[in-house]
């Protein structure tokens, strides 16, 4: 059997369901990007406020491209699912009920998904389809006209497959029509993910219509979020818990997670929003400062482990916390090399650090090295890179950040410490390959990598402190490899 209206009955008294009347749901929300996170973040949030505050925003989730299979579930489930919360061997459970349809745009069709977009009640346009979906430059923080997807829907405009594409589109036909537009709302790990999304999607419009970009950027507004909550990829050992919890009920679009939630949100909607803050989130006029101490603190640090870790043979974010050398070292990036770079204000920054460590340190996770290690020419820049610009501007060290930076080169280079290859994800990775295979294992790989400039930009390509330092760090990777590197780093501290 599986999860729906008809099985909720069923389900063991620990696990929470929906007690409130999901037919006085509206849609007044298309969330594009239905994954894991989602599930496990705003999705929850939404249904505390409205298990709890009596609240009537209902989700239309939407998958555009991947994913056929949940969104294929969540019908066949009446749009329930389910999120547990893994905390070591303790795990809760909580049915989610604020879905109220789902559509994929190569199952039904694009029109369907804009026809949605396009009703006078949709008042927000919200979005976590990780920061390749956004098709831009992480150098520039604008589109990426080379990008294929963009290419197509400059030639399609009607017919959108991009992210940008969708929003360009669904903002048109209600500029046409004399609606009202949505706010446009990224919840994915960006600095200044609204100012991004602004970005990208002005730069498309203004390709198609300069008129149409005016109404956009006088009109719609595209508020900033931090987000924060480790959600691992979902495997058959996590499908098998989850239906355990549910007593035995199937849930193929269930997700699990850490107990640890945080949604930190820019107050700037024109057409209204939920009372998200009685759910526990904190709306405030500037998110950015939230923003860059968890893209840097967490995020950075998550980063550094996962190079690191995945070359000495660390499978999970749990096994580097088994050795005291990575732990040292990660609390060390973070306090001394990232919180040092911070305009955060009010926050308790070495309590933040630990409380970060012992977040990596539960074992129920299972967080994967490899999945943290994906897509690495987009997440560095704001991860390490910028804070590197930082230590360079004033002549402070950061040789964490520099190992970081020379273990992303020797991960994509494709082999581990062990010498099993690697399987690198990431947008840019036929380009990687190239480099790779183009270059020797010396300072030439090096100097390849780092020519990337719509990664690093040509003030650090050109910079020969970083240059100096990455190298050193990479020349240690490559001849000690990653523990008895990490362990020596650690041991200067």
């Amino acid at each position: 059997m599986k999860l729906s209206n008809k099985t909720l009955s069923q389900l063991p008294k620990k696990v929470v369901v929906p007690t409130y009347d999901r037919s006085n749901l509206k849609t007044k929300i298309v969330h594009l990007g239905f994954g894991a996170f989602h599930r496990a973040h705003q999705a929850v949030f939404t249904d505390i406020l409205t298990a709890e505050h009596n609240s009537d925003w209902g989700y239309c989730e939407v998958n555009l491209i991947g994913g056929e299979k949940q969104i294929e579930a969540l019908k066949q489930q009446n749009f329930l699912f389910s999120v547990c919360e893994m905390a070591y061997d303790n795990w809760s459970t909580r049915v989610v009920g604020v879905a109220k349809e789902a559509l994929h745009a190569d199952i039904d069709g694009i029109d369907k998904i804009l026809a949605i977009m396009t009703r006078p009640e949709i008042a927000i346009v919200s979005i976590t389809v990780t920061e390749k979906g956004y098709c831009y430059l992480p150098s520039t923080a604008s589109i990426d006209t080379n990008n294929k997807l963009i290419q197509y829907d400059i030639n399609n405009p009607t017919k959108p497959k991009s992210v940008p594409g969708v929003i360009v589109e669904a903002l048109r036909l209600r500029k046409e029509k004399g609606l009202k537009p949505f706010t446009v709302m990224s919840c994915d790990n960006m600095p200044e993910n609204g100012h991004v999304t602004r970005n990208v999607v002005l730069a498309l419009a203004k390709q198609r219509d300069p008129n149409l970009a005016d109404w956009i950027d006088n009109n719609v507004t595209f508020p900033s979020t931090m987000v924060d909550r480790i959600v691992p990829a979902v495997t058959s050992e996590t499908m098998e818990k989850i239906q355990k919890q549910l007593g035995g009920i199937e849930d193929p679009a269930g997700v699990a997670g850490e107990p640890f939630r945080q949604w930190v949100i820019e107050d700037n909607f024109v057409a209204g929003r939920p009372d998200w803050q009685k759910a526990g989130a904190e709306l405030v006029n500037d998110v950015l400062p939230y923003e860059e101490m968890k893209l840097r603190m967490l995020n950075g640090s998550h980063s550094f482990l996962a190079y690191l870790g995945y070359l000495a043979g660390y499978l999970h974010i749990d096994e580097c916390m088994q050795d005291p050398n990575y732990i040292k070292a990660a609390r060390h990036l973070m306090l001394q090399e990232q919180a040092t770079t911070l305009r955060v204000e009010g926050v308790n920054l070495q309590a933040y650090a630990d409380s970060l460590l012992d977040r990596y340190r539960n074992t129920g996770l299972k967080h994967r090295t490899w999945q943290i290690a994906m897509d690495g020419t987009l997440k560095l820049p704001q991860r390490m890179l910028d804070s590197i610009r930082f230590h360079l501007a004033n002549n402070t060290p950061f040789d964490c950040l520099a190992l970081g930076v020379a273990g992303w080169i020797r991960y994509v280079s494709g082999t581990d410490d062990a010498g099993n290859a690697i399987e690198v994800s990431d947008p840019s990775v036929e380009k990687l390959k190239q480099l790779v295979t183009t270059s020797s294992d010396n300072e030439e790989r090096v100097l390849a990598l780092l020519s990337l400039t719509h990664v690093f930009g040509d003030d650090l390509a050109n910079n020969q402190c970083f240059i100096d330092k990455v190298t050193k760090a990479y020349f240690s990777l490559r001849d000690l490899g990653a523990k008895q590197t990490v362990q020596q780093l650690a041991n200067n501290f």
